[in-house]
């Protein structure tokens, strides 16, 4: 008899845009995982800028175990922020984020993802490969409330079949 591992997919998440409801979920998420968490105010300026954001909620049932927002300009597309739940890490919850944010960004004519994160941060650093995501460079201190560097990362060409192909392979390994 063998053992299989357990399946770690998020069973029953819902991603879906986010909206002033979903606020205080948002929050609680945010000040687990932030030393210097955004206010609700930040997000409704962030989210009620349409034309140039998108941003999008993961919900187990009714509650918020993650989130994540893009910025557009032009052809490029910036990763404001991207964060789950630390109870619900783990379960290809930001993988489904990442697919979201994405293909939002190709949808309204990005050409180019960007994004940064903590330079200490492995485990989003190997999420955002996945993507195709690779460093280009550093800001030191960018993170001031831990005085901690980010590392940049871009990834190029993400309107194009190739790179529509390796989204499909990511969602077919949540499956």
């Amino acid at each position: 008899m063998s053992i299989r591992p357990p399946d770690t997919r998020p069973m029953g998440i819902e991603v879906a845009a986010m909206r002033r409801r979903h606020l205080r979920g948002v929050l609680a998420v945010e000040e687990q995982v932030y030393p210097r968490p955004w206010s609700g105010s930040l997000f409704l300026s962030e989210m009620s800028l349409r034309s140039s954001r998108a941003y999008f909620v993961a919900r187990s049932g009714r509650s918020v175990v993650g989130y994540g927002g893009v910025m557009l300009s032009d052809d490029d597309a910036h990763v404001t922020t991207l964060a789950v739940d630390p109870d619900h890490q783990r379960r290809g919850i930001g993988t489904r984020l990442m697919l979201t944010l994405t293909r939002a960004a190709v949808q309204r004519g990005a050409r180019h993802l960007t994004l940064e994160v903590r330079s200490n941060n492995i485990a989003a650093q190997a999420l955002y490969r996945r993507f195709g995501l690779a460093p280009v460079g550093t800001r030191p201190g960018y993170y001031t409330a831990t005085n901690e560097d980010a590392l940049i990362m871009w990834v190029h060409d993400i309107d194009t079949p190739e790179y529509s192909a390796r989204l499909s392979g990511i969602e077919e390994e949540l499956r």
